[in-house]
């Protein structure tokens, strides 16, 4: 690769979804078509032209977590507008991880709904690419208003996508995902602007750099904006107790859609960890100390309620999300361990869980298009056509989640564990991990039971089962979830050096602002550099 074209590699996974979105809006809309015509001619354009640049932003996420593993920092100011007064990306380890993972679930979770669920509606394609395009964005932005900018990029693409297909059950939570989605971004603002109040500045390098030298009345106001961030980015990670709606729409989605939807949770949790967890860790002195104490029990919660949660569902897609609740629970107490021990165990298990509940969305529904009358619903039905196939991806994914060795699952809660190892919370820890996953072992024992065994009567159809297309798209993030556990040892290495990277304040600073730190940094007030107050 040249390197004039290597230097504005981090803007392309940005630049590619949004070109991609506006040329697919410029091909036609081709929802609701029927076969054959102009309007599936076009669908199977977008198809192609779709898929095409996923994989290829796949590539090029692969090719920005190479560079970053060879400990390269890239910033990329956009204009050439120097930070922190212009808009700039970043591409570290943490960034690179989050692009590759959003890739590897969005490419098989669009190759699933090519099978057919993208002709249910209208632009689905360029919907997906806009929710890309903010999805890649909220990773790579330097600063907290481009970060608000990016979650509204991405909201709004969800508001439509949640509603692809229609139905009264997808209207319904949508009215209440719009307007609770509309409130957050609202005190997303109001953080913000209590941010640059008591700090002078939104750039995410020069925030880690100034929070440690605030004085009293700076930090007190820095803590009151920490806690309203953190209200949104709970409410966008599904933490207790502003995580209640996610099951409900999450089950309401459609499968393709509840499937990109699992790499949305993990957006509030990048947001925790970049800005609670890195600008106002151990290091931020007074201003920290608003959300360590209450980010582990908080998150400990989360786990404990999600998994009864699934205990208490009784559909399949109610019980995935469920399921999602809690592996937000454990990344997010793993996350309020605050070492780089737990941090890397942050990263790992987010990974697995992202692909294997991406995956779980897709399989629950194949299965259900098999069971006849029963579908989702956790009751007795008809045979599936397929059940050893089904069968056994259910039960792979069911150790995974469940935390079953040798699958990734088991790998990463035991970073967790051994990362907890003397901390005040150790016992709880221990306790709600093992406990969590235990109960999550029975719950989906009695969904695979009733699935696979309490069954009566033939197969609905002899040609019910699943395609091929939705089949390799279904397994796709299974495999790939199964593959974290082969590369346990590069990618832990990974995760070790990216948890030790974002402790590095004054090389991120260095990185972005091009110059090194000065010891006596202040937030502007207007007055002389070295001034006191």
């Amino acid at each position: 690769m040249s390197g004039a074209l290597a230097n504005h590699l981090p803007v392309v996974p940005v630049l590619l979804p949004a070109f991609t979105a506006i040329a697919l809006l410029l091909l036609g809309d081709h929802g609701g078509t029927p076969q054959g015509g102009h309007g599936h001619r076009r669908l199977r354009w977008a198809r192609w032209l779709s898929l095409a640049s996923v994989t290829l932003g796949l590539l090029v996420a692969v090719q920005l977590a190479r560079a970053a593993a060879a400990g390269e920092l890239m910033a990329y100011p956009l204009g050439h507008w120097p930070a922190p007064f212009g808009i700039v990306l970043v591409v570290d380890r943490l960034a690179a991880w989050m692009l590759v993972l959003s890739a590897c679930v969005a490419l098989p979770v669009l190759l699933y709904a090519s099978g057919g669920w993208d002709a249910h509606g209208r632009h689905f394609h360029a919907l997906f690419q806009f929710q890309l395009m903010g999805l890649n964005g909220a990773f790579l932005t330097g600063d907290l208003f481009n970060l608000f900018v990016f979650f509204e990029v991405l909201l709004i693409a969800s508001y439509v996508l949640l509603l692809h297909g229609q139905g009264r059950e997808r209207f319904r939570v949508g009215i209440a995902y719009v307007a609770l989605n509309l409130l957050g971004s609202a005190l997303f603002l109001v953080g913000a602007a209590l941010v640059y109040a008591s700090t002078g500045t939104l750039n995410f390098a020069e925030l880690a750099l100034r929070v440690p030298q605030l004085g009293a009345a700076d930090a007190a106001l820095l803590q009151v904006a920490a806690g309203v961030l953190l209200v949104v980015f709970g409410f966008k990670a599904a933490l207790v107790p502003l995580g209640l709606w996610l099951p409900a729409t999450y089950a309401a989605a459609c499968a393709p859609v509840a499937a990109l939807f699992s790499i949305m949770t993990k957006v509030g949790v990048y947001a925790i960890l970049r800005f609670h967890g890195v600008i106002l860790g151990p290091e931020a002195g007074a201003s920290a100390l608003l959300m360590q104490p209450w980010l582990l029990p908080l998150a400990l919660a989360t786990s404990v309620l999600g998994v009864l949660g699934a205990l208490a569902a009784h559909t399949l897609p109610r019980l995935v999300a469920w399921l999602t609740v809690v592996s937000v629970g454990t990344i997010l107490a793993a996350l309020g361990l605050f070492s780089a021990a737990a941090w890397s165990a942050t990263l790992y298990y987010l990974a697995h869980s992202t692909l294997v509940i991406a995956g779980l969305f897709m399989l629950v529904e194949l299965v259900a298009a098999q069971r006849g009358d029963a579908a989702e619903r956790l009751v007795p039905g008809s045979a599936v056509a397929q059940p050893a196939l089904l069968g056994l991806l259910m039960l792979m994914a069911a150790g995974s989640v469940a935390g079953l060795p040798p699958l990734p699952g088991f790998i990463g809660k035991l970073m967790l564990l051994q990362s907890a190892s003397g901390h005040p919370w150790q016992v709880a820890v221990w306790s709600v991990v093992l406990g969590v996953g235990f109960l999550t072992l029975l719950g989906l024992a009695r969904a695979g039971s009733i699935l696979f065994w309490s069954v009566g009567g033939e197969p609905v159809a002899a040609s019910a089962g699943a395609s091929p297309r939705l089949l390799m798209a279904t397994i796709a993030p299974l495999l790939a979830g199964v593959a974290l556990s082969f590369c346990a040892e590069p990618l832990k290495r990974y995760t070790d050096a990216t948890a030790l990277q974002l402790l590095d304040r004054e090389a991120y600073g260095r990185a972005v602002l091009g110059t090194a730190p000065a010891p006596t940094l202040r937030p502007y007030r207007g007055e002389p550099a070295g001034a006191g107050r």
